[in-house]
C-alpha cells in the first residue's frame, strides 16, 4: 500500500511517500515559501531528484503539484494541528469529520483552516482515495486532569474548551516509537524537547504524555521563534485596556513579533543568532540564553511530574542541529547530573550524546511524515473486515 503523508506548516508543505505495512520510505520532499514568488519544490527518491521553482503558491496549489509528482497512492494521511477533545485518535475523513475539524478552528484559526484546505483539495482531486486526519493533539489525550485543567471555573472549561490540549504530538509519538525500536531498554521516564520555530517540552511516562508545555493553543510555554510563550495574562488585559490595542494587535504581537525575534530585535532564526552571538552581539546572546533557560526550567519542572528522569531527548530543527543550544540548555541542568559528551555529534535516527555518568541524553531525528503514515495505516487496518 502506497501512503502519502502531508505535513503542512504556515508557509511550507512537507511530504513523504511510503510503501508497505512497515511504511518504508519511497521518497521525501517539500514545498517551501508557499505564497512567495520564489516557492521551491524539492523531491528526493533513490532514482530521482527534483528541485524546481513553482512560483507563488497556496497550500491547495502545493497539494496539486505534489499529487501530480508522486503518482498513484492508496491512501493519504494529513496532519491536523488541533483535534480538541473531539478526536482521540487518527480518523478516516468524511464530510462529518471535516465539519467537526472546522468547528474546532476557533481554537487554532491559523492552523486548522490551512489543514482543512489541504484535506479538501485531496478529496477534490482523489475523491475515492482513503483520507486520514492525524492530529497533533491526540498523543496528549492521556494527560491527567492535574496537568490539563486550568484554574478557571468548570463552566469555562466545559462550555468553551478552555484547557490544555498540547501539540507536537505527532513528533512525540515518533520519538516514542523510535526509542522503542532503537534502544534495547527503552527509558520509562522521558522528557522530550521538540525545539524548532515552534517549540515545546513533553513529560512522557511509559510512552504516554503526562505533561506538556503548550496549552489550549500553541502559544503557551517555551520562547519560540516569533511566539512569546508564557506571559502574565494580566499583561494582555493591560495592553488592551491601557494601550488600546485590539485583539488582532495582541494576536500579531504575541504570535509574530515576539519570542527570539522580539528579544533580540534581529532574527527568529537560531542559526543567525548563534552566528551573531559568536561575533559579540549582546542581544543575540541574550535571546539564546533566555530560550535555553526557559527550556531548562520546563525540564526541571517535569522531573517532578515524572518522579525523576531517565532520559532527556532533543528533537526538531534546533534540537537536532544546534549543538550549541543543547550545550546551553544542559549547562542550566548540571545540578540534575545531565552532562553532554561534547565529542559526539548526532548521526543516524537516534544518537546517545551524554557522558556515562549522566542520565541518558538522546538526539532523535523525529520523523513526523513516517509517523503520519504509520497512523494512517493503523486506521485503515482497523477499518478492514
Amino acid at each position: 500500500m502506497r501512503v502519502l503523508a502531508l505535513n503542512a506548516g504556515s508557509s511550507s508543505l512537507k511530504f513523504g511517500l511510503f510503501d508497505g505495512d512497515q511504511a518504508e520510505s519511497v521518497g521525501r520532499g517539500g514545498i517551501d515559501r508557499i505564497g512567495k514568488s520564489d516557492a521551491v519544490l524539492d523531491w528526493n527518491t533513490v532514482d530521482q531528484q527534483v528541485n524546481q521553482s513553482v512560483g507563488s503558491e497556496s497550500h491547495p496549489e502545493a497539494v496539486r503539484h505534489i499529487l501530480e509528482l508522486v503518482g498513484p497512492v492508496d491512501a493519504i494521511g494529513c496532519r491536523v494541528v488541533h483535534g480538541g477533545s473531539e478526536f482521540l485518535t487518527a480518523t478516516l475523513v468524511d464530510s462529518s469529520v471535516m465539519g467537526r475539524i472546522a468547528k474546532l478552528a476557533p481554537l487554532a484559526p491559523l492552523h486548522n483552516s490551512r489543514d482543512l484546505d489541504v484535506l479538501r483539495t485531496c478529496r477534490e482531486i482523489l475523491p475515492s482515495t482513503s483520507l486520514v486526519a492525524v492530529f497533533d493533539t491526540t498523543f496528549h489525550q492521556t494527560l491527567p486532569d492535574l496537568a490539563y485543567r486550568y484554574a478557571v471555573p468548570e463552566e469555562i472549561e466545559e462550555g468553551f474548551g478552555v484547557r490544555r490540549y498540547g501539540f507536537h504530538g505527532i513528533s512525540y509519538s515518533a520519538i516514542v516509537r523510535m526509542l522503542q525500536g532503537c534502544i534495547s531498554q527503552p527509558p520509562s521516564r522521558v522528557i522530550a524537547c521538540h525545539l524548532g520555530n515552534g517549540a515545546s517540552v513533553c513529560a512522557i511516562l511509559d510512552g504516554k504524555s503526562v505533561d506538556t508545555s503548550m496549552g489550549m493553543t500553541p502559544l503557551e510555554g517555551l520562547i519560540m521563534g516569533t511566539r512569546s510563550g508564557d506571559l502574565d495574562p494580566g499583561a494582555l488585559i493591560y495592553l488592551m485596556r491601557e494601550c488600546e490595542l485590539s485583539y488582532s494587535d495582541v494576536d500579531r504581537i504575541l504570535n509574530k513579533e515576539s519570542g527570539l525575534l522580539g528579544l533580540s530585535g534581529i532574527s527568529s532564526d537560531v542559526r543567525e543568532l548563534e552566528r551573531l552571538a559568536s561575533a559579540g552581539e549582546h542581544a543575540a546572546e541574550f535571546a539564546l540564553n533566555a530560550f535555553a533557560l526557559r527550556v531548562a526550567k520546563y525540564v526541571a519542572a517535569y522531573t517532578v511530574s515524572l518522579g525523576g528522569l531517565d532520559s532527556l531527548v532533543f528533537a526538531g530543527g534546533i534540537g537536532e542541529h544546534s549543538h550549541l543550544m543543547r550545550k546551553r540548555i544542559c549547562a542550566y541542568l548540571k545540578h540534575f547530573g545531565l552532562v553532554l559528551d561534547e565529542r559526539i555529534m548526532p548521526s543516524g535516527q537516534v544518537t546517545l550524546v551524554s557522558q556515562p555518568e549522566s542520565p541518558r541524553i538522546f538526539v532523535v531525528q523525529t520523523d513526523e511524515e513516517q509517523e503520519i503514515a504509520f497512523q494512517t495505516l493503523s486506521v485503515l487496518k482497523r477499518m478492514s473486515p
